[in-house]
């Protein structure tokens, strides 16, 4: 493949997704959208510091042969309900509308375990949501990975997030929630990768289970 677009790519799953891109010669050109600089130096990556909220300043950037979508943020990190929701959905979908509108087949999203439109949660029925317009876009073909909360290291501090991973980790010994335990961020960069590998049409939606399995590891 020639050019792969990311957006998200200073967030946890990004950052990893971003350095596994560099590491390795899956795409000749890395074009990333991102609201502030990724501190990366490459002679493959094309960095474009954009505002999300004027899309059409630089939409037409938006070619390539996949689009990697991992942007996102926290209700605290927001403010409100309605923040979050600008980032998490709108962002998102308009991006891979735009993606889809310039011709880019393929188009990898994070989503989350327990996505539902139609969910009483507000993060799980706006991840729902999101993943039921995007699957409307003209792509050739979607992947959507949907992991539990997520491990790793992040710049940032979050210590609710951290008791949460804590109960998770605690919580996932019982088979009714061991569908919802953690996953570490650069397992699910490396199944974003090989779910991009995936040429088959259609729209794939990846489990937990299914996204340790795309990227070639049981745990981590």
């Amino acid at each position: 493949m020639d050019t792969a677009l990311l957006i998200g790519a200073t967030g946890l799953v990004g950052d990893y997704l971003l350095r596994q891109l560099l590491a390795n010669d899956q795409f000749e050109h890395l074009k990333v959208f991102t609201r502030r600089p990724t501190g990366y130096q490459n002679p493959r990556l094309e960095e474009h510091i954009v505002d999300f909220d004027q899309p059409r300043d630089w939409n037409h950037l938006l070619q390539g042969d996949v689009l990697f979508s991992s942007l996102g943020t926290t209700l605290r990190q927001a403010g409100s309900q309605q923040a979050q929701y600008q980032v998490d959905y709108s962002y998102q979908y308009q991006a891979a509308k735009a993606a889809a509108e310039n011709g880019v087949p393929a188009y990898v999203l994070i989503s989350s375990a327990g996505a539902d439109a139609e969910a009483l949660m507000f993060y799980s029925r706006m991840k729902g949501e999101l993943e039921r317009d995007v699957k409307r876009l003209p792509f050739q073909r979607i992947h959507i990975l949907q992991p539990g909360i997520l491990a790793g290291s992040r710049t940032e501090k979050r210590p609710a997030e951290k008791v949460g991973l804590w109960l998770a980790t605690a919580a996932s010994t019982m088979p009714l929630l061991h569908s919802y335990r953690p996953i570490h961020a650069r397992t699910v960069a490396r199944a974003m990768r090989h779910a991009a590998l995936d040429e088959t049409p259609g729209v794939h939606t990846h489990t937990l289970e299914e996204v340790f399995t795309l990227a070639g590891t049981k745990e981590e």
